[in-house]
């Protein structure tokens, strides 16, 4: 009897069966775009083998008006369609499923030939769109459905029409962006035209043996977005039309309510697909924050719908499911849905990975195997990069002994899963704790490492992080004055008036720490939708609760302060940095940039502004928190080079940079693979 009996059940959908009810939902890595079809076949199929119940590519443009950017990957001829059919027979190979996503960017397309329902700009794109015509929208048509052909050619076994998320489609289904008064504008019937036609071509452009999955954007989050009555509506045209499954879509990109990030409460949006449930006849997907296969199980046991979507947590582990059937879903390794390697990449033209897994996308080049020369590998610091060193060291059949100065592991991800939002940080601790407890290594906690314990090592391997900076401020000694490692370690008490000093990723976690009093939102549901302002599709148009947004008043009062005189916040994470400054000015957080520091007294802080120094102001405040930035702990670095030795120097060790769990992680499994 299987612990998860719901999710690993079959699917049938006529001419084929789903192994499981799990879908790996899609994700733009940026491989396709590489041209390395070994690379993106072998990402593919590694989820494949890792049993996976049916795959979604990253989108496909129909066309170049279409793509999400100039070059963006599609099937435009016969060698696109030739190097596709290296990814499907790779997958077929490794006894898995595939579908390929077919996505136009509509007004969304960072290019001047974009197109849409009217000429209405996206905020988050900077060119206006064209306004399409009735042989313009025939061409779009006809250009997905020739994308669907393409992709049967192509060996896939299905396509998922990408009609959410405010893409082009989407555009065409709301009066926030289609204007129009001819046979595609004006009624919802009218509206919903150009999904159907889509559908309906496709189907009958592929014959029945195909599976055709419909996004469907079940809750806009955006004015004048869809109810949940035309929801229905559209979905049950869809399913005529001739739909295989239906899958949900959530929110728009431009709109302002988090939908993926790690402070969204896990499967936050189950309710609006549940609320579909018995209204068609075809299998119905639910998404957004899935993470584990006890979540995942529960939301398919709850009714909320027939399969569930995961796309991150197969970027963190390609064998989630293998691992869940064998009974070790405590092995999972976690997607905490920081964005901070797999969207913020994407958004930054980069190659997308994981913070957790540094393999993800990189599966040809960043290869660990077993080593035929064991050596014994002294680690220091059990943070990110001295666990993911040790890890990878330890499973190539080196023999390492791990040291820290704390009595547990984890270093300063310790502080950050405290932070209100952050609580998937955890998860990520406990799962270092345990695949370190499956391998053979030696823990060395509580002690101060001098040279002296490291001598007889083979490799020496120092990640003792980060220390943080002295500001030199006067005052800076007073009893009024903390660091942030006194707030979120020691938790030394903290007064109602509350001045911190620094504005990058430590001082903005402080300030959310301050500002949240009882359960943080991201464990309340109810608390977190009404925080944000979501209210019920079938009420309120588009999702959005006509009061706005209604959080829970401050529990302190706080001021972020900086030197640098760019907006607070501008450094923070491309895809999350928006909901932090949000989260912070709904909870009345003044933030200051461009300040100086003059001294600090018994009344608060005292700046001054700009070069010249003008208008000195004292910040009012019980409490100060110093949280100025770091630098390296390089000292047990330095004190072994001193000695004629080489040690390998990685994480915040190497660079100080926030708390780049990101780069530590990376650093130290790269390396480890090397030895």
């Amino acid at each position: 009897m299987t612990t998860y009996p719901h999710l690993l059940a079959p699917l049938d959908l006529g001419h084929v069966t789903l192994k499981n009810r799990v879908l790996m939902g899609s994700m733009h890595t940026g491989l396709e775009e590489t041209k390395d079809w070994n690379r993106v076949a072998e990402f593919y199929a590694a989820r494949a083998r890792g049993g996976v119940g049916l795959m979604v590519t990253g989108g496909m443009a129909p066309n170049r008006e279409g793509g999400v950017f100039p070059g963006a990957a599609g099937l435009f001829t016969d060698e696109d369609i030739a190097n596709h059919k290296l990814v499907t027979d790779r997958v077929h190979d490794a006894d898995g499923l595939i579908a390929m996503q077919i996505l136009h960017a509509g007004r969304y397309a960072y290019g001047p030939e974009c197109v849409s329902a009217s000429p209405i700009k996206s905020p988050i794109s900077p060119f206006p769109p064209k306004e399409l015509d009735e042989e313009g929208i025939e061409k779009q048509i006809s250009d997905i459905v020739t994308a669907a052909v393409h992709a049967r050619k192509a060996g896939y076994d299905g396509v998922e029409i990408m009609g959410s998320e405010g893409y082009f489609i989407n555009q065409f289904l709301v009066t926030h962006t289609n204007r129009r008064t001819d046979r595609w504008g004006g009624s919802y019937e009218n509206r919903m035209r150009l999904p159907i036609e889509i559908v309906k071509r496709t189907r009958k452009a592929l014959g029945a043996d195909f599976i055709i999955i419909y996004r469907l954007s079940m809750i806009d989050l955006v004015p004048d977005g869809s109810t949940f009555d035309e929801v229905i509506q559209l979905a049950q045209e869809i399913e005529k039309a001739g739909a295989s499954i239906i899958n949900t879509g959530i929110g728009w990109h431009e709109a302002r309510i988090p939908t993926i990030a790690t402070s969204v409460p896990r499967a936050a949006f189950a309710w609006v697909t549940k609320k579909l449930m018995g209204n068609v006849g075809i299998p119905v997907i639910t998404s957004n924050r899935i993470n584990t296969p006890g979540v995942a199980e529960e939301v398919l046991a709850s009714g909320a719908a027939d399969m569930v979507s995961m796309a991150r947590p197969f970027l963190a582990d390609p064998d989630f499911v293998r691992k869940a059937k064998d009974g070790h879903p405590d092995t999972i390794a976690p997607c905490i849905a920081c964005n901070q390697a797999c969207l913020d990449h994407t958004f930054s033209g980069k190659i997308s990975t994981c913070l957790v897994n540094p393999r993800a996308c990189y599966e040809t080049e960043l290869t660990i195997i077993p080593t035929d020369r064991p050596k014994s590998v002294a680690i220091v610091g059990a943070g990110p990069a001295g666990l993911s060193a040790a890890m990878t060291a330890a499973s190539r059949g080196h023999d390492v002994t791990l040291f820290d100065r704390a009595e547990e592991i984890g270093g300063q991800l310790n502080m950050a899963r405290v932070i209100p939002g952050k609580e998937e940080f955890n998860g990520l601790v406990e799962w270092f704790r345990t695949m370190t407890a499956d391998l053979e290594i030696t823990f060395k906690l509580g002690r101060n490492v001098t040279t002296g314990d490291l001598t007889g090592f083979d490799e020496i391997i120092i990640a003792t992080g980060v220390v943080p900076r002295d500001p030199g401020i006067p005052g800076q000694d007073g009893p009024n004055v903390v660091s942030y490692i006194d707030v979120l370690r020691n938790k030394v008490p903290v007064g109602d008036r509350v001045a911190i000093i620094g504005a990058g990723g430590i001082g903005f976690d402080v300030a959310e720490y301050l500002v949240q009093s009882g359960t943080s939102p991201t464990e309340n549901l109810a608390a977190w939708k009404e925080e944000w302002g979501i209210g019920d599709p079938s009420d309120d148009r588009g999702g959005l609760a006509p009061d706005g947004p209604q959080p829970d008043a401050p529990a302190r009062t706080v001021t972020l302060l900086q030197r640098k005189a760019e907006r607070p916040g501008k450094r923070l994470g491309k895809t999350t940095g928006w909901i932090h400054r949000a989260a912070l000015k709904m909870k009345n957080v003044q933030m200051l940039s461009g300040v100086n520091y003059e001294y600090i007294d018994a009344e608060g802080l005292h700046i001054s502004h700009g070069e010249a120094r003008e208008n000195p102001t004292c910040i009012q405040a019980d409490t100060i928190v110093l949280c100025a930035g770091q630098i390296s702990d390089r000292s047990l670095a330095d004190a072994l080079e001193s000695k004629g030795m080489s040690p390998h120097v990685i994480g915040g060790a190497d660079v100080a940079a926030e708390l780049d769990a990101k780069r530590a992680i990376n650093q130290g499994t790269r390396l480890a693979a090397a030895l």
